[in-house]
């Protein structure tokens, strides 16, 4: 076997063998975990046939269901609305981004070169949807429990943001004025890979706050946040 084949499987496996020991979870089939790791661009430029999508999307399921039963147990008094923003907050890709940098799971994805050279491993959709296909790999190598135990353990670790000033601010500007506050980016700053926004927030002309952030999403909340301190 020629060397430079032996030094990158045992690679592979060091990085496999080390990815299981911080999820807490050990595959009986670590190809599935390989697969869970492949990103598309990955497999279109080395001719693969597999890649993560398909696991991103048992996972997502997964995720949803026993993120569900989660909170169901943990707040028996909290109503169906409150459990569901709760929910849709603990399952978004801001919180999964946030799992995935805890794991350091960009050190273990395979990407093409351009994604590389674009900052592909630090790229919150990317990340976000890794989380999802790592949990579609062990739902079928371990079955749900494992899955949902793995999960919970991400979400008793998590601090969840619920918090949504966007809604907030657009209920206030709805009633008090009759329009609907618009965002407007006003600069973007640092390489693709590790941009910072920041962002407007109006109504008509008139300027209530600005935000930043690492994305666009979260610099408008953050605007949103800040018109509501001066509203309020």
């Amino acid at each position: 076997m020629p060397q430079f084949w032996l030094k990158n499987m045992t690679e592979n496996i060091f990085h496999k063998e080390q990815l299981q020991k911080k999820i807490g979870v050990k595959f009986k089939n670590t190809d599935i975990l390989e697969v869970a790791l492949t990103h598309k661009s990955y497999a279109i430029e080395n001719g693969i046939k597999e890649y993560n999508e398909r696991l991103e999307f048992i996972g997502d399921s997964v995720l949803s269901s026993a993120t569900a039963v989660f909170l169901y147990s943990k707040y028996p008094n909290y109503n169906e609305g409150k459990l569901s923003k709760i929910k849709s907050a603990a399952v978004s890709k801001n919180t999964l981004y946030s799992v995935a940098k805890k794991l350091s799971l960009g050190n273990y994805i395979k990407i093409s070169k351009s994604e590389e050279l674009t900052g592909g491993r630090e790229k919150e959709s990317i990340l976000a949807n890794t989380v999802e296909s790592v949990i579609g790999a062990i739902f079928l190598d371990s079955g749900y429990d494992v899955a949902a135990k793995f999960i919970n353990n991400i979400l008793t670790k998590q601090k969840i943001n619920t918090s949504d000033y966007k809604s907030e601010l657009q209920e206030i500007i709805q009633s008090k004025f009759k329009m609907t506050p618009t965002y407007k980016v006003l600069t973007e700053t640092g390489p693709d890979h590790e941009k910072t926004f920041e962002i407007a927030v109006l109504t008509g002309k008139k300027h209530l706050g600005t935000g930043s952030g690492k994305s666009k999403k979260e610099a408008e909340q953050d605007a949103a946040k800040n018109a509501l301190k001066k509203l309020k």
